[in-house]
């Protein structure tokens, strides 16, 4: 595996390998991304991925200074997954001056997610397309988890007519269901055993809407409800649909629900799909 550190050193390496996918990271590696980099191994003759820890997402009070850094061990999982390129450059690599140019999703960014973290898609997407410009892969793998960021990309790759190929990968979870997040490092031992409820109460909403349940909004509070009595405080809990995120209709079978809520100081998102087509 070659680890290269600056924009200039990556061009000059991928001159050579003009087959490639690409996993963009923020590091601190699981199980999940380890499934990023085995869905992308087959589908090009050189997997690139990069670790890179992006300010431009973070806002003013979040947690980028405390975000967990562990290249080292990070460079040491990714040589066992079998990849070939690691792109871990500085901010000055990818920020030489200050960033002028940003790329502005589309009324997407302000919903959910964005409504709380505002700026944060933003951000987001104008780094991935930077890492896009810098690698130029043929198709760029990214977990569902992060459900919101998916579909931005997605879009934004569509938009700008860009030769790129967005895959989703399914989100992997712990035995007790609780979605594989570098955030999770930061929950405290009772913390990490109250987690899982997260997962649970999704379901649940899942469960309701299949069983034919069309009051969304009941059984949204309902889940909040039940997060807030187990300590948690969450920011909302929502189905849309799976294409835009949008309130859905009585017409629309494909849908997702959508969460985020904080347990002490950790903040945890997750989602379900609900396909109603059956």
């Amino acid at each position: 595996m070659d680890i290269i550190y600056s924009a200039a050193a990556l061009r000059e390496r991928l001159q050579r390998e003009p087959n490639n996918v690409f996993v963009p990271t923020m590091g601190n590696l699981h199980d999940g991304h380890i499934q990023l980099i085995d869905i992308a191994k087959p589908r090009a003759a050189c997997t690139v991925v990069s670790v890179f820890v992006n300010r431009l997402q973070f806002g003013p009070r979040e947690d980028f200074d405390r975000y967990p850094r562990t290249l080292d061990a990070d460079a040491a999982r990714l040589k066992a997954a079998g990849v070939d390129v690691l792109f871990m450059p500085d901010e000055k690599a990818i920020y030489p001056e200050r960033q002028t140019f940003v790329v502005e999703p589309s009324d997407l960014q302000y919903i959910l997610e964005g409504a709380h973290r505002p700026g944060h898609f933003r951000g987001v997407a104008t780094v991935v397309l930077k890492l896009f410009n810098l690698v130029m892969p043929h198709a760029a793998i990214f977990g569902k988890k992060d459900y919101q960021q998916y579909l931005v990309l997605r879009d934004m790759v569509r938009q700008f007519a860009l030769p790129i190929e967005i895959i989703p990968a399914e989100t992997v979870r712990a035995p007790d269901g609780l979605a594989l997040s570098s955030r999770n490092n930061y929950l405290s031992p009772a913390e990490r055993k109250e987690a899982p409820r997260l997962y649970g109460v999704l379901k649940k909403v899942r469960d309701d809407i299949g069983s034919g349940v069309r009051d969304f909004q009941r059984v949204d509070q309902q889940a909040m409800a039940e997060l807030a009595r187990n300590g948690w405080q969450p920011d909302y809990i929502a189905v849309r649909r799976q294409a835009d995120l949008r309130q859905p209709t009585e017409r629309d079978r494909d849908l997702v629900v959508v969460a985020a809520a904080r347990l002490g100081r950790t903040r945890l998102i997750d989602n379900v799909e609900v396909d109603l087509r059956s």
